[in-house]
């Protein structure tokens, strides 16, 4: 009887959530019909089309993360928090105007399927050997990264799930790694791909919606002129209120890197089919995450005007989604099957690589097999298990996990993705000085603490850039940046 109630109050999102399954199974077979090879199900054949990797580009990286996580932060963090939104579309420019194209004629000429495989052929050239530390220590630190990126988005579909089903964190949890585990391992890339087109138009229409229902019952978009005459609201206006400007902007920084040097949005570019593709994508990408990101960062700034006492701003966006008098009930469920949408959209897409990864450059040069495929579906089932299992019961809050593995892909790859396309020198010591270092660096700094007074992708990126460009300038070792140039 439960799940009759719920569907009699809840059938615009019961027949939303029926239709969004059948697409997600359809484009499940579809990939797999293309995923008959290696480079099928890690890349799509690099045959796909700038339209579709855009949206895939936002929609990958705009996930629970923004819509719950970053939404809600603006409670703490006041006006300046808006700053991050606009990093991540200037980065998004930068990604697709300087590293995309450049990332795509050398994976394609390096026959490149994961980011080892791409630093391996960049910087060893024909001392490339599949067990080489550069290989194994990017997969390892890929794989790490990904699990806590994974842990933060089933942290946000989990507490939407639970909210909106009336169900359990830890039912609801399970409930988002069975549907996302079902067609990420069957259909690879090109059913990621895919899917993420129907995510996309549900995430942008989501966005816009939250914008509108939320200032509305804040009493009008003019209406945070209202807490800026109450003094204890005075920090959401000030620049270092909420949060101390440097501590934002880095903040700002490692999330905005993301977009530059994260393996699942790199792994957008090997994808493309030619120049014109890249060209194409540059704009939906851009315009894509523009629209998301401002209609959803000011939402926790409004959310003073509708709660009080918010403990955890976590669950600000499914408070107010779940409160009648926020949100008419058709719209509750629009907005419910869009966020849903939104976490698949990330998860598929990190498991994909953090699997490729694992199985391409962490297990293969150590195993003998004739199934690779079957090996790659196998980890994603393991890595979806073991991120939503650390999930119930998370090691920080979405932001602080999402953070985090932005500035570790920063202190880790930002030198040898970036430099390596741009500068001749550089080689395997400098790659894996620069990881070893930019990491230390990153731990030591929150270690100490330091990171209230500096975040700690400034030291970390700072050192690691430093080490690599030392140690690229005194070695003789040749590689093959020739290509950079094509």
């Amino acid at each position: 009887m439960a799940i009759l109630d719920w569907l009699a109050l809840h059938w615009v999102a019961g027949l939303l959530l029926v239709a969004y399954i059948a697409a997600l199974m359809y484009n499940a077979l579809q990939g797999r019909r293309a995923s008959t090879t290696v480079s099928g199900y890690y890349v799509g054949g690099r045959q796909l089309g700038g339209f579709a990797i855009g949206v895939s580009f936002f929609a990958t990286y705009a996930s629970t993360n923004s819509y719950i996580g970053h939404a809600g932060k603006g409670y703490d963090y006041g006006l300046p928090w808006l700053v991050m939104a606009f990093m991540l579309v200037l980065f998004t420019y930068i990604s697709w105007r300087w590293i995309g194209p450049r990332t795509r004629r050398l994976a394609a000429s390096f026959d490149a399927l994961t980011l080892p495989d791409f630093l391996a052929g960049r910087f060893l050239g024909d001392d490339d050997q599949p067990r080489h530390p550069l290989r194994i220590s990017a997969g390892l630190v890929i794989v790490f990264c990904s699990l806590l990126y994974l842990i933060a988005v089933f942290k946000g579909a989990g507490h939407l799930f639970a909210l909106f089903f009336d169900i359990s964190y830890e039912t609801a949890v399970m409930l988002a790694l069975l549907i996302v585990v079902i067609y990420t391992s069957v259909g690879g890339f090109v059913s990621v791909v895919r899917t993420d087109v129907i995510q996309g138009a549900l995430m942008v229409i989501g966005a816009a919606m939250m914008f509108y229902f939320v200032t509305q019952a804040a009493g009008g978009v003019g209406a945070i002129a209202d807490l800026a005459e109450q003094p204890e609201r005075e920090f959401l206006f000030d620049w270092n209120g909420g949060i101390p400007l440097v501590v934002l902007l880095g903040v700002a920084l490692s999330g905005s890197l993301k977009l530059i040097v994260d393996p699942r949005q790199l792994s957008r570019f090997y994808a493309l089919q030619d120049e014109r593709a890249a060209k194409q994508g540059l704009w939906v990408a851009v315009i894509g995450l523009a629209l998301v990101q401002g209609c959803l960062y000011p939402i926790g700034i409004y959310a003073h005007l509708l709660l009080d006492n918010v403990s955890d701003t976590d669950l600000i966006v499914p408070t107010l989604i779940n409160n009648a008098a926020v949100f008419p009930l058709w719209a509750a469920d629009f907005l419910f099957v869009a966020i849903v949408a939104a976490a698949m959209s990330s998860i598929d897409s990190v498991l994909l690589v953090a699997a490729s990864t694992a199985y391409k450059n962490v297990l293969a040069p150590f195993t003998e097999t004739a199934k690779p495929l079957a090996w790659t579906r196998g980890l994603v089932v393991l890595f979806a298990l073991v991120a939503a299992l650390v999930a119930l019961d998370p090691p920080g809050d979405i932001l602080q996990l999402t953070i985090f593995s932005g500035s570790l892909y920063a202190a880790c790859f930002f030198p040898a993705v970036v430099l390596g396309l741009y500068w001749s020198k550089g080689n395997a010591r400098a790659v894996l000085g620069s990881m070893i270092v930019g990491l230390l660096a990153l731990l030591a700094w929150l270690a100490l603490q330091l990171n209230v007074l500096l975040h700690e992708v400034f030291p970390a990126l700072l050192l690691s850039l430093v080490t690599y460009v030392i140690l690229s300038s005194i070695s003789t070792e040749r590689t093959a940046i020739e290509h950079t140039a094509q």
